[in-house]
C-alpha cells in the first residue's frame, strides 16, 4: 500500500470526526492508500500535544504555515475556522498539497471562487466535507431519484434545528463560539447549518435558481470572549427561504438556532409525480419511502432500515440488521477521495462542487437584507455550455 502523509490543522468536534475516519478506513475498506497521521496543528500547544497523543499523531505543530512546508506531508485537512479556510487552502494548493476543507468552504462566494481558480490550476485532489452525502441511507436516495423512481420532482423541503444559543448571557467569539462571531463565521445558521440542507438539496435534485429569504438575530448584542466588551451580534440566529430549482420544483428551507428541544434535527422531503421520500437525522439508518403504484389496502410509507449488503457502503461494515452511526459517513468520505486519488478522478464534493452551496447562501443572505427574490449566480466554468 501507498502511505499518504495527513496534516490536520485544527482539534476540535471536526478534528475529532476526521481524525476517527482517518483512523478507521483502513480497517473497513480496501483501498490503495493508507493514511498515516502525520501532524496536528494548531495554535494551543497545551492542547494541541494531548490531542496528538490521543489520537496517534507522529508530531505536532502550532503554526499552519510550517506544517503545509513540510515535506513530509501529503495532504492538508483544514478543520479550523472559516475566515481561515481561503488562504490556508491557497497556500497548501500552491505547495502541491492535496487539500480536504472543512464546510462551508469560504466565508462567501468570492473568497470560494479564488480558492477554486488556485487549487484548479494547481491541479491538487480536493474535497469539502458535506459528509452527509455520505449517509447510506441518503446516498440510496439519490440512487431512486437517478435511476427515475420518483420521476418529475415536484417539492423539496428541508430543516435544520437547534436550541443551543437561546440564551442572552451566551458570549460571542473565542475558541468555542467563534460560530457567533461573523468576522470568524461569515455568517451564522445560513453558512453553519443550512449549507448542509442546500448541499444536499443541490446533490439530490439539481441546481437552485431563485430564492426568496428572511433571517433574524434575536440577540442583538452580546459579550465578546476575547476582548470581554458588548459587542453587536452580526450572524443570522435563524433563517427560512423559498427556492426554485432549475428542473421547475418548489422548496422550503428552515433553519434555526432557537427551536427549544432540538438539538439537530436535520430532515428532508421529496415529492415526485410516483414516489416521495423522508430522511431524519434523527433515524439516519432508515429511509421512509411512498411508492403511488402499490396497489391494495395496505398502501402507504415504508420504513427502509439500510443495514443490507447491497445499500449502499454496508458491505463494508457489519451483518444485515445492525446500523451505523454519523461517524461513518466521515469514513464513506475519505474512502471515496482515496479511491479517486488513486484512479485519477475527483470525488465530490470538489471545491468547485461546494461553491455551488456558496452562491446559493450568498443569495439567500442578500434576499433577507433586501427583502426581495434573488437569483443565484451559476458558477459555471468559462467556456461551459452548462
Amino acid at each position: 500500500m501507498k502511505k499518504l502523509n495527513i496534516g490536520l490543522i485544527g482539534y476540535g468536534f471536526m478534528g475529532r470526526a476526521h481524525s476517527n475516519a482517518f483512523r478507521k478506513v483502513g480497517n473497513f475498506f480496501d483501498l490503495e492508500y493508507q493514511p498515516v497521521l502525520k501532524a496536528i496543528c494548531g495554535r494551543d500547544e497545551a492542547k494541541v500535544k494531548p490531542f496528538a497523543s490521543k489520537w496517534g499523531y507522529e508530531s505536532y505543530e502550532t503554526e499552519w504555515r510550517k506544517l503545509i512546508n513540510r515535506e513530509d506531508i501529503d495532504l492538508i485537512d483544514i478543520a479550523c475556522p472559516n475566515d481561515l479556510h481561503k488562504e490556508i487552502a491557497i497556500a497548501a494548493a500552491k505547495a502541491g498539497k492535496m487539500i480536504l476543507c472543512e464546510k462551508p468552504l469560504a466565508m462567501n462566494a468570492t473568497d470560494g471562487l479564488e480558492m477554486v481558480r488556485v487549487i484548479e490550476k494547481a491541479g491538487v485532489p480536493n474535497m469539502v466535507w458535506y459528509n452527509y452525502r455520505r449517509v447510506p441511507a441518503i446516498t440510496l436516495a439519490k440512487q431512486l431519484i437517478d435511476e427515475g423512481r420518483l420521476g418529475r420532482i415536484f417539492h423539496y423541503r428541508a430543516k435544520f434545528l437547534q436550541d443551543w444559543t437561546i440564551s442572552k448571557d451566551l458570549p460571542q467569539g473565542g475558541a468555542g463560539l467563534w460560530r457567533l462571531d461573523i468576522k470568524v463565521a461569515g455568517s451564522g445558521v445560513t453558512g453553519d447549518l443550512l449549507a448542509h440542507c442546500i448541499d444536499t438539496a443541490l446533490w439530490l435534485n439539481g441546481p437552485i435558481t431563485q430564492v426568496n429569504a428572511m433571517a433574524e438575530t434575536f440577540i442583538k448584542e452580546r459579550k465578546h470572549s476575547l476582548t470581554g466588551k458588548i459587542e453587536k451580534v452580526g450572524i443570522d440566529d435563524a433563517c427560512a427561504f423559498l427556492a426554485r430549482f432549475d428542473n421547475g420544483s418548489l422548496a422550503t428551507f428552515e433553519s434555526t438556532r432557537y427551536a427549544r428541544g432540538h438539538k439537530a434535527l436535520y430532515t428532508f422531503e421529496i415529492n415526485g409525480e410516483h414516489a416521495s421520500i423522508f430522511w431524519d437525522l434523527h433515524d439516519l439508518h432508515r429511509l421512509q419511502y411512498f411508492e403511488h403504484r402499490d396497489e391494495g389496502r395496505l398502501r402507504g410509507w415504508r420504513s427502509l432500515h439500510i443495514t443490507d449488503g447491497d445499500h449502499p457502503y454496508m458491505d463494508k461494515w457489519w451483518v444485515p440488521g445492525l446500523q451505523i452511526g454519523y461517524e461513518h459517513s466521515f469514513v464513506h468520505q475519505f474512502a471515496d477521495f482515496l479511491d479517486g486519488v488513486a484512479k485519477k478522478r475527483p470525488a465530490s464534493p470538489t471545491f468547485r462542487d461546494a461553491l455551488q452551496t456558496q452562491y446559493v447562501c450568498d443569495a439567500v443572505l442578500k434576499s433577507a437584507k433586501t427583502q426581495r427574490w434573488q437569483r443565484v449566480v451559476t458558477g459555471r466554468k468559462p467556456g461551459s455550455k452548462r
